[in-house]
């Protein structure tokens, strides 16, 4: 898909397959609208005085003008009250309008959807939104299917009829990045697994490092692991003829000075609980368990297109949980990256035995802050549903960045409480700490559990268990959350 850009312009003059504009409430119409009207022998006029239409967000009415127009089609799509056009707003008539569009046989499409924001911050938001939220309608993982169904739309345009508040420009390319890496992050994860193995993992990060100059990649084997170790990720990858892998991305867009943040993800291709088998029904979606990796290789992504002036290191723990001769039983004990010894009461909470020894290994890179990114437990579906990611962190002011880059960008987050009382539920009468903490606040002693493993840098999860896919497609959360983090902390680096 290709995203271009025009500003002062008059729709009139635009030759394009569609325009959308907007109506208010009231039958307001749009400064693009009105031109349109004006040129058009009041097309849009002649159609609101049928009362038909109220302006009511979400409303769409296709109109095909006859005179005074260059474009063949133009979308009306309701915006409610002017006074309350926000980035929600944005949000849904965006998902309206790509949608009524792909329905048509347009190629391009002129947006002026925007064009009334006078704020610039709510201008910058909204355009970020409304790139998102075309690509994410156009999307489709057809790699296995005969018939491929395609849109026919090539072109979107992001329009303005003045001078917009905000460096269109530059939240034009972050847009475009952002929609990359979640691109790339869908694709991974949306793979079966019988091809997306912690090898095809790793192949993926080292083509990505190939793509550009300033990605390193770094696989670390079974063996390495062993020889630092890994005790804990190696009782989960040891059950599975797959080997695992640790596979180290680097990217490079500040000096060696700057401390990076680092981002690790839990990409656990499948899981079928181990030892601890799954029930069968839905078994399938426990491909989706590697997201986290998934979501982290596509942040990575973003930050190259987007050539953020920051350094980061992603380190992705990847493995498959399958029950075998060779695989962990619960009771188990084995011995971390840290020196911690774990008991392994339940071989499915497995997530966090891959992460730990990870979240130990990234200390090496003397990072500003950790923020490890992870499926990793059903409870967080409980707490919080399938629209907000669940936040828990060592430090307040992480947890409230995080929160705050999410709102920007309409990926949520929330926080929840991490306290000394929660650790009590995963105490082990045979080892340092146990694998889990019984049946309540699960997504807390989860966090707990980590926890024990980040005492030396300041660091944040987010369970993604709720929001790294819906029915049987991967959504590519949080790659914005975290992509409008790391352009937050660029952006602090740059004026400090």
């Amino acid at each position: 898909m290709n995203y271009t850009l025009l500003t002062s312009t008059s729709p009139v003059d635009i030759e394009s397959d569609c325009i959308i504009v907007s109506i208010f409430e009231d039958n307001k119409l749009s400064t693009a609208a009105q031109k349109i009207d004006d040129a058009s022998n009041n097309i849009i006029s002649k159609f609101l005085n049928l009362s038909d239409f109220s302006g009511e967000c979400g409303q769409f009415h296709m109109l095909y003008p006859e005179t005074g127009m260059k474009c063949s089609r133009i979308l009306l799509i309701g915006c409610g009250k002017e006074n309350k056009f926000s980035q929600e707003t944005v949000c849904s008539v965006m998902k309206t309008a790509s949608k009524e569009v792909t329905k048509t046989s347009s190629t391009s499409v002129t947006v002026f959807l925007l064009d009334t924001l006078s704020e610039r911050i709510i201008c910058e938001q909204a355009m970020r939104q409304a790139i998102l939220t075309y690509a994410d309608t156009l999307y489709e993982f057809n790699k296995y299917k005969s018939d491929k169904k395609e849109s026919h739309l090539e072109h979107v345009c992001i329009a303005f009829t003045t001078e917009p508040p905000c460096d269109v420009e530059t939240i034009l390319e972050q847009g475009k990045g952002i929609a990359k890496g979640m691109h790339l992050s869908r694709d991974l994860a949306n793979q079966p697994s019988n091809v997306c193995t912690p090898t095809f993992i790793a192949e993926t990060a080292e083509s990505l490092g190939r793509q550009y100059d300033r990605i390193t990649v770094e696989v670390l084997e079974e063996s390495d692991m062993e020889a630092l170790g890994m005790g804990s990720f190696l009782s989960v990858s040891k059950g599975s003829e797959e080997a695992g892998k640790m596979v180290v991305l680097q990217y490079k867009g500040s000096d060696e000075s700057s401390r990076p943040i680092a981002l690790v993800g839990k990409g656990v291709t499948f899981d079928t609980g181990g030892i601890s088998l799954k029930p069968g029904a839905s078994m399938d979606e426990m491909k989706f368990d590697m997201c986290g990796a998934a979501s982290v290789m596509g942040t990575i992504n973003a930050c190259a297109e987007m050539e953020l002036p920051i350094n980061v290191v992603a380190v992705l723990a990847a493995a498959e949980n399958m029950p075998s001769s060779k695989a962990s039983k619960p009771g188990d004990i084995v011995t971390s990256m840290s020196g911690k010894t774990i008991e392994i009461l339940n071989t499915d909470a497995e997530g966090r035995l891959v992460l730990c020894d990870a979240l130990t290994y990234v200390g090496r890179y003397n990072p500003e802050v950790v923020i490890d990114t992870a499926t990793l437990t059903g409870a967080c579906i409980v707490a919080l549903g399938h629209q907000i990611c669940a936040v828990l962190s060592n430090d307040d002011g992480l947890a409230k960045e995080i929160m705050d880059a999410g709102k920007e960008i309409n990926d949520a987050a929330w926080q929840l409480p991490m306290s000394e009382a929660y650790r009590k539920q995963l105490k082990s009468a045979f080892a340092d700490i146990g694998n889990i903490g019984g049946r309540s606040a699960g997504t807390i002693t989860a966090a707990c559990f980590l926890s024990e493993f980040t005492k030396d840098y300041t660091w944040a999860h987010i369970d993604i268990a709720g929001t790294a896919w819906t029915g049987k497609d991967a959504t590519g959360r949080p790659v914005p959350l975290l992509s409008q983090y790391l352009i937050n902390k660029s952006l602090h680096i740059k004026n400090s």
